[in-house]
């Protein structure tokens, strides 16, 4: 089974104003594919968005704005599980971006690669993607679209490997996370069943 994880960097508050994308295509073995391409969001931007991924406005003038770009992106989410660290802030952007420029849903499922960190590597004082990663070897360049998209998609491979299941499928079973899913002007998210405890005997 594939997988793809996705990440967004924005150039303001507004989920509307993604200014880049990262994907990365990875099975259990690896990385397969990858993509990344700078977003012109036709919007000002935040000092301090700049300051956290250094794009500005300068940057994107010549690239494509999303609706350009979505025909170039749709194949790399279709048929696949779309993963992402706090994957409610970057599904929000995939969204509200979608809605802007009235373009119609994907239909994919998808998980968090936080709540599945949680589940794998319990014992970490945070599940941030620089501490979970660092925690498996993995070295990126964080707020960078494309480094982020490849540490999500590592962190599964690593997690798979570790649980000794045979995919993210499996993995997710194992922990009782239920997948979120997009489709059609619609959405809902990831949940996890919360075991219960069994009450002790009297």
């Amino acid at each position: 089974m594939q997988i793809a994880a996705i990440d967004f960097e924005t150039a303001n508050r507004y989920r509307t104003s993604a200014c880049s994308i990262g994907i990365v295509i990875a099975d259990e073995n690896g990385i397969i594919d990858e993509f990344y391409s700078l977003i012109n969001p036709l919007m000002d931007f935040d000092s301090f968005n700049t300051y956290i991924h250094g794009i500005s406005a300068q940057d994107v003038v010549d690239a494509p704005t999303f609706d350009e770009l979505w025909p170039t992106l749709i194949p790399y989410l279709s048929g696949r599980l779309v993963v992402a660290h706090n994957a409610s802030f970057d599904m929000s952007v995939l969204r509200q971006t979608l809605d802007r420029y009235e373009i119609t849903y994907p239909e994919f499922d998808y998980l968090c690669t936080v709540t599945m960190s949680k589940k794998v590597w319990p014992e970490l004082s945070n599940h941030k993607l620089h501490t979970v990663a660092a925690h498996n070897g993995i070295e990126f360049y964080h707020h960078n679209a494309l480094e982020d998209a490849r540490a999500a998609a590592l962190l599964m491979v690593e997690a798979i490997k570790h649980q000794q299941v045979d995919d993210l499928d499996a993995l997710a079973a194992l922990h009782g996370c239920k997948k979120g899913r997009i489709y059609e002007r619609g959405y809902h998210p990831p949940k996890t069943q919360t075991r219960r405890r069994k009450s002790a005997k009297r």
